[in-house]
C-alpha cells in the first residue's frame, strides 16, 4: 500500500502516532521512578492506551473515557504502591481528546464523555486518597496542572473539524457555481443557435423554396424551351430539393442537438454518381475514377469525400467555368483514403466576385476532425487541385 495525495496510509497514520503518544512514556519513566509497581501500572496503562487509541476513529467518546479511566487506575494504583509515573502519560488521553472534538460526535454524546471523565476523576481522587497516607503520592496540584489544559485540546480537534467543514462547503459552493456556470453557457449556446436556426429559415429556407418552386414551374413548361434549358432546370430543380432537404435537417439539429438524426438519408461514395451528373447537367465535363468499395469506408469518411467533391465542383463551375475535372478516389495501403480533384482552366470567364472564402475553410475543418489532412492549391497549367486525405481507423474510432 502506498500513500496518496501526499497522506500516509491509515495504518501508517496510526502507527506513527502510537509512537509518538507512548514511546515518550518508557524513555522518561526511567527518570522518574524505576521500581517495579511503577512499570507494572505504565505497562498496563500504555496496553489499555494502544488498543483504544487505535479505535478512536470507531468509537471517540467510548476511547475517550475508557483512556482516561485507564489513565487514572494506573496513577491511583502506582500511588497505592508508593510508585510514580512519568507526567507524559498524560498524551495519550490528550490525544483521545482532541480526537473527540474533531470527528464531529454529536453534543449529548459530548456531554455524556464528560460526565463520565467527571465521575471517573471523582472516585479515582476519593480512591487515591483511601489507598495512600503519604502526601507525596496524593494527587495534588501537579496532577491538576497536567489536566488544566485538556479541553484545550478538544478546542483543537473541534476548530479542526470546523476548517475542514467549511472547506467542504466551500468546495462544494464552487462546485455548484461551475455547474450552473456551465448549464447557463449551454442555455446561452442553445439560445444562440435557435436564433441561428430561426435566421436561415427566414432567409436562406425560403429562397431555397422559391428556387424549388420556379424550377418545378419552368420544368411544368418544358415543351416551351430548348433541350438545353430543360436539362438544366432538371438539374436546378434536383439540386433545390436535395439542398431543402439537408437544410431542414440542420435546422433541426440547431434547435435540438440531441435530435441530430438526418431526416435524409446521409450521403456517401455511391452518391458520386449522381452529384456528378448534376454537374453535367449544369454544363460541366467531370470523370470518376474510384478503385476502393464504398461498403469499406466508414460512414464519416465517405461523407466527407462527398462533401470535398461537392465543394471542389461548385468551386470548379464558379472560377473555372467549363473546365474539364477529374475526380479520383482509392485507398492507400497504409490504412488511409486518397480523394483528389483537380480542374483545368477556364474556358469562360469567372464571375466577378464569386464565392466568400469560405469554402475551402469548411473542408480543411471537416478533414481535421477526422484526424486527415487537406491540401490545396492552384496547378502549373492554370487549373486548380485539391487533395484530402483521411486515415480509415481514426473513423472507426
Amino acid at each position: 500500500m502506498r500513500a496518496r495525495d501526499g497522506r500516509l496510509p491509515g495504518w501508517g497514520a496510526d502507527a506513527g502516532l502510537v509512537v509518538l503518544t507512548f514511546v515518550p512514556a518508557l524513555l522518561s519513566q526511567p527518570y522518574v521512578d524505576t521500581s517495579g509497581p511503577a512499570w507494572v501500572s505504565l505497562m498496563a496503562y500504555e496496553t489499555v492506551g494502544v488498543v483504544v487509541l487505535l479505535l478512536r476513529r470507531r468509537m471517540p467518546a467510548t476511547a475517550f473515557v475508557v483512556g482516561f479511566g485507564a489513565l487514572l487506575a494506573a496513577l491511583v494504583g502506582s500511588a497505592g504502591e508508593g510508585a510514580k509515573l512519568s507526567p507524559l502519560v498524560f498524551l495519550p488521553p490528550a490525544v483521545l481528546l482532541y480526537n473527540l472534538g474533531h470527528h464531529g460526535v454529536s453534543r449529548r454524546r459530548t456531554m455524556s464523555a464528560a460526565l463520565g471523565v467527571s465521575v471517573l476523576s471523582a472516585a479515582g481522587l476519593w480512591l487515591n486518597r483511601m489507598t495512600t497516607d503519604s502526601g507525596d503520592y496524593r494527587g495534588g496540584l501537579d496532577v491538576l496542572a497536567a489536566l488544566a489544559p485538556m479541553p484545550l485540546a478538544w478546542v483543537m480537534g473541534f476548530a479542526a473539524r470546523t476548517r475542514q467543514e467549511l472547506l467542504a462547503a466551500a468546495e462544494r459552493q464552487a462546485a455548484d457555481a461551475r455547474r450552473a456556470q456551465a448549464l447557463e453557457a449551454t442555455q446561452a449556446t442553445q439560445r444562440e443557435r435557435t436564433r441561428i436556426a430561426g435566421e436561415m429559415h427566414d432567409v436562406v429556407a425560403h429562397s431555397l423554396t422559391l428556387l424549388v418552386v420556379h424550377a418545378e414551374t419552368l420544368r411544368a413548361r418544358g415543351g416551351e424551351l430548348p433541350a438545353w434549358a430543360r436539362a438544366q432546370i432538371d438539374g436546378l430543380a434536383a439540386a433545390g430539393r436535395q439542398s431543402s432537404g439537408e437544410l431542414r435537417d440542420l435546422l433541426r439539429m440547431l434547435r435540438d442537438p440531441a435530435d441530430a438524426v438526418p431526416l435524409q438519408p446521409v450521403p456517401d461514395l455511391g452518391e458520386l454518381d449522381a452529384l456528378l451528373a448534376g454537374h453535367r447537367a449544369a454544363g460541366g465535363t467531370v470523370e470518376l475514377t474510384m478503385d476502393v468499395a464504398s461498403q469499406s469506408v466508414p460512414g464519416p469518411v465517405q461523407l466527407a469525400v462527398y462533401r470535398v467533391v461537392q465543394e471542389a465542383l461548385v468551386n470548379a463551375r464558379r472560377h473555372a467555368p467549363g473546365a474539364p475535372v477529374q475526380v479520383t478516389v482509392y485507398g492507400k495501403g497504409d490504412g488511409e483514403l486518397r480523394c483528389e480533384i483537380v480542374n483545368g482552366r477556364g474556358v469562360r470567364r469567372a464571375a466577378a466576385g464569386a464565392g466568400i472564402g469560405l469554402g475551402l475553410v469548411s473542408m480543411e475543418e471537416r478533414i481535421s476532425a477526422l484526424g486527415g489532412e487537406l491540401t490545396a492549391g492552384p496547378t502549373g497549367d492554370g487549373g486548380f487541385r485539391v487533395a484530402a486525405t483521411m486515415p480509415w481507423e481514426r473513423a472507426h474510432a
